[in-house]
């Protein structure tokens, strides 16, 4: 069947009021015009050019766990502690976030299984005030954590962040060290810490709980770092190589173990948490 069967097939029995207006989408890297169901059946992978498109939390979650999982509540914290604004107040920035996102902030966590590995999954969603790192956040984490353990296996995330969250100030940056002591807890468990990381990874989650994984992998294309690359360049004041920052120049450059389609994700991830399971689970 051909595209434009499918379009029109699509619009047989609906009025021109009723008409949708988002059958199309054009591809952020190639500029070629994708016809939303293909593009979604493809796992928003273009499929002239291979970009991987941003992703929601709950596309996430459900391209990788097998049916049956469940979503863990999202830990309560103190919200707008600083009394933050900027041309908005922090609660009405949260509650527009919150108007259209079925979670309660940027890192959602679930238990389920990929392929039958049981595992606890975090994903943390860009749509939502670009993926930022604040209390809610970090407690999202501690949490995940701390449930992989009492299940016994591991903990798989998924990146997505522009940074530590500025509305939190400083309460933002404490949850680099509290994500990283929780790590710690985890390995002490002897129970494996998977990484993905996808577009974009950046600012202060890039230098904590992304870059300790037992195993980093990226999906192509990738941006992931700490600082922007116009800061760095003015910094250092010399012009950057090509695809710097990007997933495959830093897997060949040792800081990313493998870079991994998003077809492939799912039976990666499940043989690695098949090689990675603690001893008293393989017995």
């Amino acid at each position: 069947m051909s595209w434009l069967t499918r379009v029109r097939n699509s619009l047989s029995r609906t009025s021109k009021r009723d008409t949708p207006d988002n059958l199309w989408i054009k591809c952020r890297s190639c500029g070629e015009m994708l016809f939303v169901k293909d593009f979604e059946d493809n796992l928003s992978v273009c499929p002239k050019c291979d970009y991987h498109g941003r992703i929601s939390a709950q596309e996430r979650i459900g391209q990788l766990l097998d049916p049956g999982f469940s979503i863990l509540p999202t830990p309560k914290v103190k919200e707008d502690p600083l009394k933050f604004r900027d041309s908005k107040k922090y609660p009405d920035r949260l509650k527009a976030a919150r108007a259209n996102y079925p979670y309660g902030d940027a890192l959602t966590n679930a238990v389920g299984q990929i392929e039958g590995k049981k595992l606890v999954l975090g994903v943390q969603d860009f749509g939502f005030m670009g993926g930022s790192m604040g209390m809610a956040v970090g407690a999202a984490f501690v949490t995940g954590i701390e449930r992989a353990i009492r299940e016994n296996c591991g903990y798989v995330i998924c990146t997505a962040a522009g940074g530590a969250r500025m509305q939190e100030g400083i309460l933002s940056l404490m949850q680099m060290p509290k994500t990283t002591v929780a790590l710690r807890r985890l390995k002490a468990a002897g129970l494996p810490y998977i990484v993905v990381l996808t577009d974009p990874t950046t600012g202060g989650v890039t230098a904590s709980y992304a870059m300790l994984g037992d195993v980093q992998i990226a999906e192509p294309g990738a941006l992931i770092g700490f600082a922007g690359q116009r800061v760095i360049q003015d910094t250092i004041r010399e012009k950057l190589p090509d695809g710097f920052q990007r997933a495959e120049y830093l897997h060949e450059h040792g800081m990313v173990d493998m870079v991994v389609h998003r077809r492939d994700l799912r039976g990666t991830l499940a043989r690695l948490l098949d090689y990675l399971r603690p001893v008293a689970s393989a017995a």
